[in-house]
């Protein structure tokens, strides 16, 4: 998902973040920006927006006469997408992934509980929609297809809880479910329990049983975990 190819500005970016986040730059390194200007072949004014949006993650502080320092991992915006994806093609992916799943099981099932209290006809429709393009997507090897799916059915789950603190996660669970199908953290095809569990979540949700929802997309957490056992221990 690297931005290649779209300007000066992404490409140090690209180069950059990964770089910080995979520890090539320890937490308290300077980073001197005529030596990036320099290293990269580009203008003060990128690396001065660069800067900026590392800043904005919490990657990097930057101050007068110190210069850009790299900021330890806890102070970093682990919920950015971009940050989340970086770490995700990084070393570390095993570990990311482990607790980005455990923040899924903690959330999503209780937001399925509230989706089959709150949802409205519209988003019924559409986690059915979707549950069922994921069964329509699951066999032959249609992992791009079947992620389309998948994601659009986490994010109506989250959305349809009314809870905007579970919708904005949306973005995060879009970004494990990407990295799992891009760095081959899945079978060549999907769990079919797993596929089957996601049509009966769009089944409860629209009958309003709560308890279901919530204890079948427990379910899904579980077997997504099981999953990186084996795949990514």
């Amino acid at each position: 998902m690297a931005n290649h190819g779209q300007g000066p500005h992404a490409r140090v970016l690209e180069s950059l973040g990964p770089a910080i986040t995979a520890g090539a730059y320890p937490s308290g390194s300077v980073l001197r920006t005529d030596e990036l200007e320099e290293r990269f072949r580009v203008s003060r004014t990128v690396v001065r927006e660069v800067i900026r949006v590392l800043e904005s993650m919490h990657l990097v502080s930057s101050r007068r006469r110190v210069g850009v320092t790299v900021l330890p991992p806890e102070e970093w915006n682990v919920y950015d997408p971009q940050v989340i994806r970086w770490r995700l093609a990084g070393p570390d992916r095993p570990r990311q992934l482990r607790s980005l799943t455990v923040l899924r099981s903690a959330v999503e099932p209780v937001a399925a509980g509230l989706a089959a209290r709150l949802a409205t006809p519209e988003q019924c429709a559409e986690l059915t929609e979707h549950a069922l393009g994921m069964v329509a997507t699951s066999r032959g090897q249609q992992l791009d297809a079947y992620l389309l799916h998948d994601i659009a059915f986490h994010r109506v789950v989250l959305r349809a809880s009314g809870n905007e603190m579970f919708a904005r996660l949306g973005d995060v669970v879009a970004e494990v479910l990407t990295g799992r199908t891009r760095h081959q953290v899945m079978f060549t095809d999907p769990d079919p329990a797993a596929v089957t569990l996601h049509v009966q979540v769009a089944e409860a949700v629209r009958l309003h049983d709560a308890e279901r929802a919530e204890a079948l997309t427990r379910e899904i957490a579980t077997g997504a975990m099981a999953e990186l056992d084996i795949l990514a221990p």
